[in-house]
């Protein structure tokens, strides 16, 4: 896969496993993505988490999507260094197009909601058809 055929399958798949490190040991949780295009990869949090907490401490992270296609199995795994973006119109966007999250924001406020872009990733894809296959990266 290429550069724009990895961002389309992240697109297309957007439930994710986001691995973290906390006091040195690994944290893993799905997590929705939000969006996958030129400008990096977007997902959302609250800073009460402990996601949050995490990320502030490393923002070191890998991400694993796959097609969920037993049979067929694709996985693309991203690695990278995630920033904080404090962008209130991006996080009325979201919110806009999650309206789950409102109720959330109406009672606590945009300034409770973390927006996290990982930028300049290395994407690795596998599949079952070439298990063995050394990993190649694609830059994204």
């Amino acid at each position: 896969m290429n550069k724009n055929e990895i961002l389309q399958f992240l697109n297309a798949n957007m439930v994710f496993h986001l691995a973290t490190v906390e006091d040195g040991e690994p944290r893993v949780r799905g997590i929705w993505l939000y969006r996958a295009d030129e400008n990096g990869l977007v997902f959302h949090t609250g800073k009460m988490k402990e996601l949050h907490r995490q990320l502030s401490a490393d923002p070191h992270v890998e991400m694993s999507f796959n097609n969920g296609k037993f049979g067929d199995l694709t996985q693309v795994r991203v690695r990278g260094t995630v920033e904080l973006v404090e962008d209130l119109e991006l996080k009325k966007e979201i919110v806009q197009k999650r309206p789950f999250l409102k109720p959330w924001v109406d009672q606590d406020g945009y300034e409770q909601m973390a927006v996290y872009r990982l930028k300049n990733g290395k994407a690795a894809v596998w599949s079952m058809s070439d298990n063995l296959a050394p990993k190649e990266f694609v830059e994204l």
